[in-house]
């Protein structure tokens, strides 16, 4: 045998070895051409789990994993080659290595029984939003994401829009000043909540596995309409309410252009009633969050200068869903939790409405509003301004310069923001995935602590690095599910 090496030989080699070190042999082989395609594997194929799969149609889908048969029906014949599981333990037992990357479109409750378990056999994951449904699971996950190296993106599509994107870049060049104000508001719930637990039980559909539906929730009985397969969202026992639902959304902006980090406290006011079994009918939701000063981007990097320093004053976020609860409409409550009046009055002159969702950022130098739930489209108002302008047309927002990438890809944001995840995991980079865990699990970290702070009926003062409340011990059970007998994080 030769045992000599030439430098190319070499560096292939040991190239080799690095990449299956961190994402294992069958996902680096596939993926070391950037025009092969990945095997994907959804778990939670309808629903959201169907355009999630459909977002991936570009790669060979090879198993659809769902608790309902009958529901997968459509799926199953559009990709025929798929296997089909009710149960991810076993199709992941049956399939090992044939599967490279999966989704993730369940319930909140599953969402990191099964993205955990994928992660720890080497396969990226896209989840949907909320990532998960404890804060315990959120730094779970963040921490697992490092740990593993694999690629990783929540499901909250409207991060691939440019708007949002160039929303972020002005809030950091500080066209409205130091922002101490931000209102969202929203249009949830539009399920039923404020409801008691329904007595008796139906027979269980002979095609739903109402076992593994349950996975780590305390077993109940099944009855008809109340939870399977869309009403779940309210139940605190499989979904986060509004919260969970919009604000990955919604706050994802803000969240972004301010930075963020852990809130100080955290005050939440139910509207109507509040019980141990559903989330209200509508909430109002204060969080504190303290000066801080992080790293970004330089807007010109040279090679001394790669970064900037900004500093954030305090900020109050406000946050509304629902409203007062009215039996004459549909959904149970009349929309009318919103921002004091008094802050919407520039919002109704611009629109001659104001709408049933939404957010205000509040500077010392003006306002950004965005009447969508993405952030993709906003408008500027700048002390001085007689109305609000929408941000292609502001002078102020033509100078601020652009220091994040845009999302490249083709579609509407849902399949763009999928599309950068198969792209990252092909070019071998987490970096690139704009809502990487990393960044996805804090978002959901700081939105799961307002229903904390509903569940238990109290302001919450939080210290964030070590995951407590410090004056209400009684929130313990909330941060941390103690999952069922079998149901265990991998």
């Amino acid at each position: 045998m030769n045992h000599t090496l030439n430098r190319r030989k070499f560096l292939k080699t040991t190239a080799l070895a690095a990449g299956t070190a961190a994402f294992g042999v069958p996902t680096l082989l596939r993926a070391a051409n950037l025009n092969s395609k990945l095997n994907i594997a959804a778990i939670g194929a309808m629903g959201k789990g169907e355009s999630d799969t459909n977002c991936c149609d570009t790669e060979n889908i090879v198993a659809l994993c769902d608790v309902d048969s009958a529901r997968c029906a459509r799926q199953l014949q559009k990709y025929s080659g798929a296997k089909f599981y009710q149960d991810f333990r076993k199709m992941f037992d049956e399939m090992g290595t044939g599967i490279d990357a999966v989704t993730v479109s369940t319930p909140d409750h599953f969402h990191a029984i099964a993205a955990s378990q994928a992660m720890r056999l080497k396969k990226h994951v896209y989840c949907q939003k909320p990532l998960v449904q404890t804060i315990y699971e959120a730094r779970y996950l963040r921490n697992l994401a490092r740990e593993t190296g694999v690629v990783t993106q929540m499901g909250n599509q409207g991060s691939a829009a440019d708007g949002l994107r160039r929303a972020v870049e002005c809030i950091h060049a500080g066209i409205i000043g130091q922002v101490s104000e931000v209102h969202i508001w929203t249009n949830r719930p539009v399920w039923p909540q404020g409801l008691d637990r329904p007595e008796g039980s139906d027979p269980v559909p002979a095609s739903l596995d109402w076992d593994i539906w349950l996975g780590p929730a305390p077993v109940r009985p099944y009855k008809k309409g109340f939870y399977a397969p869309w009403n779940w969202r309210g139940w605190q026992d499989f979904g986060t309410g509004a919260l969970g639902d919009m604000a990955c959304h919604t706050v994802n902006m803000p969240f972004r252009g301010l930075q963020l980090g852990y809130p100080t406290e955290i005050e939440g006011t139910p509207l109507g009633a509040m019980n141990h079994e559903t989330y209200p009918l509508g909430s109002k939701i204060r969080f504190q969050f303290p000066a801080r000063k992080v790293s970004i981007p330089a807007a010109h990097p040279s090679f001394f200068h790669r970064h900037d320093t900004l500093s954030f004053a305090p900020a109050t976020f406000t946050w509304y869903d629902g409203g007062q609860p009215d039996n004459t409409k549909p959904n149970g409550h009349d929309f009318s939790n919103k921002p004091p009046r008094e802050l919407l009055t520039d919002i109704e002159d611009l629109l001659g409405e104001v709408p049933n969702s939404a957010c205000l950022l509040i500077g010392e130098k003006g306002k950004i509003f965005s009447p969508d739930d993405y952030g993709e489209q906003f408008f500027v108002k700048q002390t001085g301004d007689k109305k609000f302008v929408h941000y292609k047309k502001h002078p102020a927002v033509e100078l601020v310069p652009q220091t994040m990438p845009r999302n490249t890809f083709k579609g509407d944001n849902d399949r763009r923001h999928h599309q950068e995840w198969i792209a990252s995991i092909k070019a071998g980079k987490p970096q690139n995935c704009y809502s990487r865990f990393e960044i996805g699990a804090q978002l959901t970290e700081i939105m799961l602590l307002g229903c904390v702070s509903l569940r238990v009926g109290k302001k919450l003062e939080w210290d964030g690095p070590n995951m407590r409340a410090i004056n209400c011990p009684e929130a313990a059970p909330f941060i941390k599910r103690d999952n069922r007998s079998g149901w265990k994080l991998a």
